[in-house]
């Protein structure tokens, strides 16, 4: 079915400029670079923006998008950021260079499965320090998970240490937090007699102590998304300045449906809605509304999460289909078949770039 709308228009050339932006900003203080692509749901024509622009590795939490990426023809090492299920062990050592841990029954499967592929696969371990999404919980349980892979683990290598910070916990990436990660790497680096290659301090939450210049000195390596794709959270949730980057490398384009003047309070006996919810409604009297047609389904569950271009438009409502729009203070009018934009964040993003009822089109696709 050839429909145009609703549709998400990415821009290769903004979102490169994104990528090199942080690539440079992390080279300057001794960083390198995992760009994650799973946010914008692994496509391939930015994973290839990614690749172009200086990261070290490639890096999905979904080995289906680290596939479809080496068979657009990226010839970048791949990074696993999840950790590996048991299932998926032989597809993480076909199809990837490095990958995040936390479980000694998989990493004996790793290394299995690496010596039957004839390949070293390189492992960050992680150290959960109190974020408590993945990883090991002490220093002592580190250093031993290490010393193993180290001294009996032929096929594998032990690449460095790793947390994340800030995903489940809400906890910060301060300063003193990412030097308890130094300090279990370097305890583990008294053990093996050798330096670590990686210290991977986190994600993009971990990109304020680079804005700041107060990131441990011995972190070397980031896995950042977010701030390359929408280079809004470091903004609108931590006030860091993001003028340095461009913040329109995704638009949401919807077409109007219907356009009256109703009134903003709902006339009944209240229920739920069809989500199952009670919302909270506000009486503005009548006022003229627009509906767009792209709803929840497609771009998540909260109305929040998409932005008008045009500030004179607030998003009040959305039902799986229905997007509710107060037009009341336009300036110029709007009619059935008019296209609307509107920015997206993370939350929205990963929805409308992985349902099949959103157009993607590309825009400065380059060489």
């Amino acid at each position: 079915m050839d429909k145009g709308f609703p549709r998400v228009e990415i821009d290769l050339e903004a979102l490169r400029h994104n990528v090199s932006t942080v690539v440079k900003m992390c080279a300057d203080q001794g960083v390198e670079v995992a760009g994650v692509i799973k946010g914008v749901t692994g496509i391939p024509q930015a994973a290839a923006a990614f690749a172009e622009s200086g990261v070290k590795y490639i890096a999905s939490s979904r080995l289906e998008q680290i596939e479809d990426a080496i068979n657009y023809g990226i010839h970048k090492p791949m990074m696993l950021i999840r950790i590996p299920m048991l299932s998926e062990v032989k597809d993480v050592i076909r199809l990837t260079a490095l990958s995040l841990n936390s479980e000694l029954e998989v990493l004996e499967a790793l290394n299995k499965e690496a010596a039957a592929q004839n390949k070293t696969h390189k492992v960050i371990l992680m150290a959960d320090l109190g974020d408590l999404r993945e990883g090991f919980w002490g220093t002592e349980d580190m250093v031993e998970a290490a010393l193993k892979v180290e001294n009996e683990m032929d096929n594998l290598e032990l690449a460095g240490v790793g947390t994340n910070l800030g995903c489940y916990g809400s906890i910060l990436a301060t300063n003193e937090k990412l030097q308890e990660l130094v300090d279990i790497a370097e305890a583990i680096e008294a053990k093996i007699g050798r330096e670590l290659e990686f210290i991977s301090g986190g994600a993009t939450s971990s990109l304020m102590r680079v804005f700041d210049g107060d990131l441990p000195e011995r972190v070397n390596f980031l896995r950042v998304g977010e701030a390359i794709l929408n280079a809004r959270d470091l903004d609108v949730y931590f006030g860091y300045d993001m003028s340095m980057f461009r913040q329109d490398v995704f638009t949401l384009r919807a077409e109007v449906i219907e356009v009256k003047d109703k009134p903003t309070y709902p006339q009944g006996e209240f229920s739920v809605d069809a989500f199952g919810k009670k919302p909270v409604y506000e009486d503005r009297g009548i006022r003229k509304r627009a509906l767009v047609a792209m709803g929840k389904v497609d771009y998540g569950s909260d109305y929040h999460e998409i932005f008008p271009h045009n500030k004179d438009i607030r998003v009040i409502g959305a039902s799986s289909d229905h997007t509710i729009l107060d037009v009341e203070d336009m300036t110029e009018p709007l009619g059935v078949g008019d296209i609307l934009d509107f920015g997206i964040n993370y939350a929205s993003m990963v929805y409308v770039t992985n349902c099949r009822n959103v157009k993607i089109v590309f825009k400065n696709p380059g060489i």
